[in-house]
């Protein structure tokens, strides 16, 4: 008002209910206050990760009595704040449309279905699933399973089963971890990684999911992990083994690649019979 409307200082002091002499005399902070926003600053540059509540915390003992919105005022004026952590990059992979097996072990599917107890807490379902016979390779539940989890998974699947020559998945953390890339690059097997935001591409998974939350998920409630785990392994083994699919024939899975092992097994054991000219 005095430097832009070239009023007196007195009608300007008066206008917004200030005094003259607080005008002229700006306040200035007391050593306790210097003292403190030192020590906030201090604490900000060698613990990058806190905030101002956890820097209240540590000035606690030192500064007794310390109000925490005293902190925040100190902590904004010195125009601190926590560093954003940089995005991770994922490793860059083969990303394939969805395209047909042609054998029992040939490509693997899988991916991950949500769900909780009756008391609220979260459930993690791996459904891994062979694309060929549609046989349920696999159902795992938990409430956290990482990328090295995953591969536990698989080698325990591998002792019966033999390995994949391909897996496919989507684009999460747990599959483009070090530990699932470096897993499938020792086994040999080819990691195909879906095009984000087309979940159609692994088809043969989600088809199969849908079926699992129709069937097993929407009609039980669990109290207990366990319970889950076991409910999961007898629904597999209904799936399996007694529920038909109707793209094998109306026959089980099971059943079907069995048969297809049965033929595979006959033609290798046919005597070839080169071609001759009399």
């Amino acid at each position: 008002m005095v430097s832009e409307h070239h009023l007196s200082e007195r009608r300007a002091c008066r206008l917004v209910g200030l005094s003259r002499d607080s005008y002229r005399h700006p306040p200035q902070p007391d050593q306790a206050t210097l003292d403190l926003h030192e020590k906030i600053v201090e604490i900000a540059h060698v613990r990058r990760r806190f905030g101002y509540r956890r820097i209240h915390d540590l000035l606690r003992p030192q500064f007794p009595g310390v109000n925490h919105k005293r902190v925040y005022r100190l902590y904004r004026q010195a125009n601190l704040a926590v560093r954003r952590r940089k995005k991770s990059k994922r490793p860059v992979n083969e990303r394939m449309p969805l395209q047909l097996a042609r054998t029992v072990n040939e490509v693997w599917s899988m991916d991950f279905v949500s769900d909780s107890l009756s008391g609220g807490r979260r459930l993690k379902y791996l459904t891994v699933a062979d694309d060929f016979s549609h046989e349920s390779v696999d159902i795992v539940v938990d409430f956290g399973i990482s990328g090295e989890y995953v591969t536990r998974v698989l080698d325990r699947a591998a002792l019966f089963r033999g390995y994949p020559q391909v897996v496919r998945t989507d684009n999460g953390p747990e599959f483009t971890s070090r530990a699932f890339m470096a897993w499938a690059q020792a086994h040999g097997i080819r990691h195909i990684l879906i095009q984000p935001g087309r979940p159609m591409q692994n088809g043969y998974i989600e088809s199969f999911n849908g079926k699992f939350r129709d069937e097993h998920l929407n009609e039980c409630w669990f109290q207990t992990l366990h319970q889950a785990r076991v409910a999961a392994a007898a629904w597999r083994t209904d799936y399996n083994e007694v529920r038909p699919h109707s793209s094998l024939g109306r026959m089980p899975p099971a059943r079907f690649a069995e048969l297809h092992r049965q033929r595979a097994g006959d033609a290798a054991q046919l005597p070839s019979t080169p071609n001759t000219i009399d």
